[in-house]
């Protein structure tokens, strides 16, 4: 059985870094929507030109072109023994067609791992960031202080704090994400699959309960 596992949670919650540490574990490639969607833009496939005549009119991309993405990519070899899958699917559509590409291949999800964080850490996590001028090396005020404030240890340049890093926007950030998030959350919990982490505990804690989670769910 494939080990595709989907992970959700708000911006700041830490998924980035799960993402990266529970592939390595698992040996199952990390496919991010927003890097798929670049590789097929930059690549000019005709998914890629399909998806950039809606970007540049500032629309959104359909769902069959982004579902399309997916679909090609699930169908790569390195895909064979599952999965992790990170901004995808974002809607219940999403998640229907996902379970008809997966139901064609005789496979289903393993598990969906929700990383929950009250939202006043998030906001306090992500607001801390802040940004080099020049090019773009990041810091927190906390977790991981310039040795100069305001000053990049890298190059010296001025360390910025980003609009979207500003406690009002991630505020709204994380309320957009509730929202849309919500109902595809509740179709999942239908069909009993996700389990949720505390993500304010150590990223290494967190990353065992889901390893933990995934060997209980794979059979054999």
């Amino acid at each position: 059985m494939s080990q595709l596992v989907i992970l959700l949670g708000p911006p700041g919650a830490g998924k980035g870094t799960q993402a990266r540490t529970l592939t390595e574990h698992l040996g199952i490639p990390h496919i991010s929507s927003g890097d798929l969607f670049r590789e097929h833009v930059a690549a000019r496939t005709e998914l890629g030109k399909n998806a950039q005549s809606y970007l540049d009119q500032g629309l959104l991309v359909p769902d069959d072109v982004t579902i399309g993405m997916i679909e090609d990519r699930l169908a790569r070899p390195d895909c064979a023994q599952g999965a992790l899958l990170d901004g995808f699917p974002r809607t219940v559509a999403q998640a229907e067609a996902l379970d008809r590409i997966l139901a064609e291949r005789g496979e289903k999800i393993l598990l969906v791992a929700k990383i929950a964080v009250e939202p006043e850490i998030l906001v306090r996590r992500l607001s801390g960031r802040r940004t080099c001028r020049k090019a773009g090396h990041i810091f927190h005020t906390e977790h991981s202080p310039p040795k100069k404030p305001g000053v990049c240890d890298v190059d010296g340049s001025e360390l910025i704090q980003r609009e979207d890093d500003r406690p009002a926007t991630v505020e709204k950030r994380i309320r957009v994400y509730n929202e849309r998030t919500a109902p595809l959350e509740a179709y999942y919990r239908d069909h009993g699959l996700v389990v949720e982490f505390d993500g304010e505990r150590p990223m290494a804690e967190v990353t065992e309960a889901v390893l933990r989670e995934i060997r209980q769910r794979t059979p054999g």
